[in-house]
Order: C-alpha cells, then sequence, then structure tokens
C-alpha cells in the first residue's frame, strides 16, 4: 500500500513539473514564458509559514498544556514536543531556503539581476537570519533540557518578527510603492484558470511531502529518544555488583 501511494505521489509530482511547463502564460509578468518558477516559488512561504506556526505551537505546549504548566519532571513529554517542534522549524527552514532561491531566479528572470534589494527580498533575508538564530541557540548547548527551553522560548518571540516581515512589513504603502515585487497576483485575481490550479496543485502536493518528512523525522527521533533511554538504564544497571551465590571455578594448573 505505501510503495503504491509513493508511485502515485510521484506520478502526479511528474503531472504537475510537466503542467507547469504547458500552463498557458499569464501576461501580468514582464516574462510571461519564464516566469513560471512563480508555480514553485508561492508554495514555499505558505508552508514556510505554516511549520514555524506549527513549531511555536509545540514550543508552547512545551511550556503550557490545557491542565496548566508541565511539569519540569515530565522530561519524556518535554523531550516529545521539542522534537516536535524542531522537525516543524527544520522542515520550515527548508521551504525558506526554497523560497529564497526560487525568489532569486524569478528576480533575474524579470527584473535582470539576481538580487535587486527588494524589499521584499530584503525583509525575507532577514527572516532567514531570524531562524539560523535558532539552530544556533540549539547548537550552543549540549545539555537537552537547557537546549530544548531556550529554543522553544525563541521560537515563540521569533514567530510575530517573522510574520510582520513575511506579511505585513511588504505591504506597507510606502514600502508597496518601492517594491519591484507584484503584490496583487493572488489577491488581484491575477492568476486564475490553469495557472491557479497548477499552483494550487503543487502547493497540495508540497503540503504531502511536508506531512510525510514531518513524520519521518518525528519517527527518528523518537527512535533516538528510545535508544538514549535504554543505553541510559543499561549503564545505571550494569555498575552493581551481582547478587546470589557465587561457586568457586578451580583453574587448571
Amino acid at each position: 500500500m505505501k510503495t503504491t501511494l509513493k508511485a502515485l505521489f510521484a506520478l502526479l509530482m511528474g503531472v504537475a513539473t510537466i503542467w507547469s511547463f504547458e500552463v498557458p502564460d499569464v501576461a501580468y509578468f514582464q516574462a510571461p514564458g519564464f516566469a513560471r518558477i512563480f508555480l514553485w516559488h508561492f508554495p514555499c512561504p505558505m508552508l514556510f509559514t505554516f511549520l514555524i506556526i506549527a513549531g511555536a505551537w509545540f514550543s508552547l505546549r512545551g511550556f503550557v498544556n490545557p491542565k496548566g504548566f508541565v511539569p519540569e519532571t515530565d522530561a519524556r513529554l518535554k523531550a516529545q514536543l521539542d522534537l516536535k517542534s524542531v522537525a516543524c522549524m527544520e522542515l520550515g527552514y527548508l521551504f525558506a531556503l526554497l523560497t529564497m532561491a526560487t525568489g532569486i531566479m524569478f528576480s533575474q528572470i524579470q527584473w535582470g539581476a539576481w538580487w535587486s534589494w527588494d524589499p521584499r527580498q530584503t525583509s525575507f533575508l532577514m527572516v532567514l537570519l531570524v531562524y539560523a538564530a535558532y539552530f544556533s541557540i540549539r547548537f550552543g548547548y549540549t545539555d537537552p533540557g537547557k537546549r530544548a527551553a531556550f529554543s522553544s522560548a525563541y521560537a515563540l518571540f521569533a514567530l510575530g518578527p517573522a510574520l510582520f516581515l513575511v506579511f505585513l512589513f511588504p505591504h506597507l504603502p510606502q514600502i508597496e510603492q518601492m517594491s519591484l515585487h507584484p503584490s496583487d497576483s493572488i489577491l488581484g485575481g491575477k492568476i486564475k484558470g490553469e495557472y491557479a490550479g497548477c499552483v494550487i496543485m503543487i502547493l497540495t502536493l508540497f503540503m504531502i511531502m511536508a506531512v510525510y518528512l514531518y513524520n519521518l523525522r518525528v519517527r527518528a527521533g523518537l527512535a533516538e529518544l528510545e535508544l538514549e533511554n535504554y543505553d541510559e538504564r543499561l549503564d545505571a544497571g550494569g555498575n552493581s555488583a551481582p547478587t546470589g551465590v557465587v561457586r568457586p571455578v578451580s583453574l587448571p594448573d
């Protein structure tokens, strides 16, 4: 069954790739034929946004649950929630990098430069730096408890600035006038018909892929936690001297 689903997903991704080359041009873009990178670019920031919100939610759950604050003694629950949070953050950062990469390609095609210092490019670069600091915090602490606590707090703190830089800052009137980036392609209804259908298909496939990769990452992390707990139990039980009757054993001369 799993093999069949994977084959179906691969088939649909192939269909989406071919469709993205065959879909009719949208005259709204300066170079309509080459602007099809937009079909792959747009889903990436959408998934990035969803994943950092989910990561912040799991981080919050690490501090508070519906019954109140998670006790410090419940280390297992905290470790599981931290694992789910970092899985979302890792995938989110992957889609953030894809957003930047496809955006740079779009900039070269439409505006004639890989980097145009467009306000949206610059603000998203700041977002990448904000979440690079998140991973720096995780690498900076060897103690699992401190690593989870500080990185979870940072994930909650970073969510507000990230959403502001992605959704609000580019639409400020003075910023929007300076930007080369199209601001009404989606909300203005200029992306429609087959073009919109292809965007929705790619977004849906990316969502399925993100859920699959998230589940793989969490399962691998849980297996690693179980292995660490097993090793700790072995270490705790291996230092004690054996008990019971000890019989003498004769050795040959």
